[in-house]
């Protein structure tokens, strides 16, 4: 699978009136309070109440990972944030044994930037990256077909802003244009943002892509 280095925001720039509002509004539908709580939490059901599905079609329970401490990253082949998945499999080789889990979900909603099968994905992660953590099946993580999952990790905890970095000014400035009123809302806002997860089910953290990675690792080590 050949590997495009794409700019985080050149295709939402290029393709702004087709691609833009359907994708950032996506979330819209389940409107959320600022605060990242939904409206409707009442009878919602907690982390390992959900499950996954891997790349092979196999069923993943997040009840199967009682104990542990797990990083949740939506991904993309194809953005400027996918050297990331160096440092996540570093992460991964250095605190696996510690109890960390990572789960890798490709999702295309994102300036088209996963376009390839679950298959040619994780060749492409393999080959560039030697990653060795487990990749489910790509999925939405916005929208009316979200995965449940992200349902309940972005009602946990919402966006808080993008982290100083080179790309921060033209994601806001693009994300501004299509909704005036896109911080308030818990919506996933590009690829690579992370969630953590504690031993007990919690969910403790949210990193947006722009997060410096030692920040990611610090959160990590300080729950093992």
């Amino acid at each position: 699978m050949k590997h495009l280095d794409f700019h985080p925001c050149r295709r939402y720039i290029l393709l702004f009136a087709g691609l833009v509002l359907p994708i950032v509004c996506g979330g819209c539908a389940n409107e959320m309070k600022h605060d990242g709580i939904n409206k409707g939490e009442k009878g919602m059901t907690g982390f390992y109440d959900h499950t996954l599905t891997s790349m092979n079609g196999e069923t993943v329970k997040m009840a199967g990972f009682r104990g542990k401490v797990v990083l949740i990253v939506n991904t993309a082949t194809g953005c400027g944030f996918t050297p990331q998945y160096a440092p996540i499999e570093k992460l991964y080789r250095d605190y696996h044994d510690k109890g960390l889990e990572i789960l890798d979900i490709p999702c295309n909603q994102f300036g088209g930037q996963a376009p390839g099968t679950d298959r040619e994905i994780h060749e492409f992660c393999t080959v560039h990256y030697n990653t060795t953590f487990p990749q489910m099946k790509k999925s939405d993580v916005n929208g009316p077909n979200e995965l449940p999952l992200y349902t309940y990790l972005k009602s946990r905890k919402g966006f808080q802003g993008f982290d100083e970095h080179k790309y921060k000014d033209l994601l806001e400035k693009m994300f501004a244009k299509a909704d005036p009123e896109w911080y308030k809302k818990p919506d996933i806002k590009w690829n690579f943002t992370k969630f953590v997860v504690d031993r007990s089910g919690k969910v403790v953290a949210r990193f947006e892509p722009t997060a410096d990675m030692a920040k990611v690792e610090e959160c990590i080590k300080s729950l093992l």
